[in-house]
């Protein structure tokens, strides 16, 4: 290939489409809601310096579509001009705050401060991707060219130009949906089942009769895969509560079904309910349906805290329905998890109010990510009405999740989108590493329900509008640990937010999307009302989680 050839593939380079490219640059470096470090930044900055230059070829296409009037010569320099005077003086602003407004949530999260911005290091990484994104670029617009110049030989330009689009963008989907997207799924989802240790590589099933996957249990122990296994022989035993709370205690019931346990969510949930009787699960005082992350991974940050709060006199029920991890299921697996979580609901509740209210447990349902997100799903208020469940607390619900979108969206005015007051707070109440659930104006109804979220959890505050306009949370005041630097840009928050929830997962415990121990335990005495529990307890589990990890309380892949 020639200069000549390489020259028409690229094409002449548009400088507004360029300035518009800088532009989306330079607001790349202003902060969003997790600190980014120089590598991330780079290829933030390259990948929306490439969207700023298409977004600014298809405003000129359209421009020259509408036949409006071009600028060319001296007027055409002198609007280049007046555009890139302000825009370097944008850059040049952003340049001298970034590692100041990087530094400020660094700070408010515990994490060490970066002594240097690193530019060079984001250029090295923004340059590259920008030009490999600009080339894929020609490519297409390449493409799109030989297919309309083919269908010029058979109809009309106007026809050609819509159908060679039309073309394009149905090879594209086809390429990506069953070539590159359908291999890295299918590739991902038999590593992850291959990581999980099924079948012959298990290690050696429970010795206790008592205990899920042992010789007398109904669920097979090979099938259940790692993050079952890991939940079953893991958390507190009666011993263990005994010497925390001075008390006698019973080890906590614990029945987990894995996706290889059964062909259905149908299947699964009547194994799980089986087990459960089995075990005796519907005499304990404390029931807890949980649904777990995409991996069926289930946090004991969460769940040993509450076994110590109810003296061991509790059962937890969980049924497994991906292998993937919770964005990855998030996206690709996403009536998975809702149908599984539906159908043990509605198996275990159904059974559950079959019981005499006076002998029955109290029944709670619980999730965490991706698992809260298919349990509120799964928690139909209708079903509920004859026979409602005790309460519900849900952990970093990702945005979509409807339920929580709608009590959102019913606030109390003025209250924080991050922590809102909703009514009195008889029913629903928040909590976050700054607050337990506990104030509120009036005193628990009979349903108490808690959210769990973090001012900082870009998996619970993505927004998909914040294409064009500012999150709720974007105009209220700032959190403890959200900067006050927050600058709205079209198109490129949106990106920044995107890649804030790919790094929620690694951030400081009690920031992002890594839920911490001691958070989880103000918000389960609220909603569980364990008897016999008093503040200074609440203190002493709290001192006992952050001591080791004698808890289980460190958290795990999701």
């Amino acid at each position: 290939m020639n200069n000549g050839q390489i020259a028409r593939i690229i094409g002449k380079v548009s400088v507004p489409c360029l300035l518009l490219g800088l532009l989306f640059f330079a607001a790349s470096l202003t902060p969003s809601l997790i600190p980014r470090g120089p590598a991330v930044q780079g290829l933030l900055g390259g990948l929306v310096m490439a969207i700023g230059y298409l977004i600014g070829q298809i405003v000129a296409l359209l421009w020259r579509a509408a036949d409006l009037p071009q600028f060319s010569g001296r007027p055409a320099n002198v609007l280049t001009t007046v555009i890139a005077l302000p825009l370097v003086a944008f850059f040049l602003w952003v340049l001298g705050a970034s590692l100041r407004w990087q530094n400020d949530i660094r700070g408010k999260m515990g994490m060490e401060e970066a002594d240097a911005l690193q530019l060079a290091t984001i250029l090295l990484i923004a340059f590259p991707t920008f030009a490999v994104a600009f080339a894929l670029g020609r490519v297409v617009a390449a493409l799109f060219r030989l297919i309309r110049s083919r269908f010029y030989r058979v109809m009309p330009p106007r026809r050609a130009n819509v159908l060679g689009f039309i073309a394009v963008v149905l090879i594209l989907f086809v390429v990506t949906r069953d070539g590159i997207v359908d291999g890295v799924v299918t590739g991902l989802d038999e590593s992850y089942e291959a990581a999980q240790e099924l079948f012959e590589n298990a290690p050696s099933p429970p010795g206790d009769p008592r205990m899920t996957g042992s010789a007398e249990s109904l669920i097979d122990w090979a099938s259940m895969g790692k993050p079952g296994r890991d939940f079953i022989t893991s958390g507190p035993t009666s011993e263990d509560i005994s010497a925390f709370t001075g008390r006698s205690a019973l080890n906590p019931i614990r029945v987990y079904v894995g996706r290889a346990n059964g062909e259905t969510p149908e299947a699964r949930a009547e194994l799980a309910l089986a087990e459960l009787i089995r075990q005796g699960a519907f005499e304990r005082d404390v029931l807890v349906v949980a649904s777990p992350t995409g991996t069926g991974w289930m946090d004991p940050g969460s769940h040993d805290p509450v076994e110590y709060m109810h003296g061991g006199n509790i059962a937890t029920v969980a049924a497994q329905y991906s292998y993937l991890q919770s964005p990855l299921a998030l996206i690709l697996e996403t009536r998975t998890g809702l149908e599984q979580a539906t159908a043990l609901q509605d198996v275990v509740h159904g059974y559950w109010k079959t019981l005499p209210v006076d002998a029955r447990p109290r029944l709670y349902v619980h999730g965490l990510s991706l698992g809260a997100w298919s349990s509120m799903h799964a928690t139909n208020m209708f079903r509920l009405l004859d026979d409602p469940i005790d309460g519900a607390f849900w952990v970093g619900p990702p945005f979509p999740s409807a339920f929580w979108n709608h009590v959102q969206n019913q606030r109390n005015p003025g209250t924080p989108w991050v922590l809102p007051e909703i009514g009195d707070g008889s029913l629903i109440r928040y909590a976050s590493h700054t607050a337990d659930a506990s104030v509120a104006a009036a005193e628990w109804g009979g349903m108490r329900i808690v959210f769990l979220q973090y001012s900082s959890d870009p998996v619970v505050f993505y927004d998909p509008r914040s294409l064009w306009r500012a999150p709720p949370w974007m105009r209220d005041p700032p959190a403890e640990d959200m900067t006050e630097h927050f600058i709205f840009m079209p198109v490129v928050t949106q990106f920044q937010l995107a890649l804030d929830m790919a790094l929620s997962f690694g951030a400081p415990p009690g920031h992002g999307h890594a839920y911490f121990a001691e958070d989880y335990i103000g918000p389960w005495v609220q909603v569980t009302a364990p008897p016999d529990w008093p503040p200074e307890d609440t203190q002493r589990l709290k001192a006992h989680c952050n001591v080791g990890y004698q808890l289980g309380c460190a958290n795990g892949q999701r």
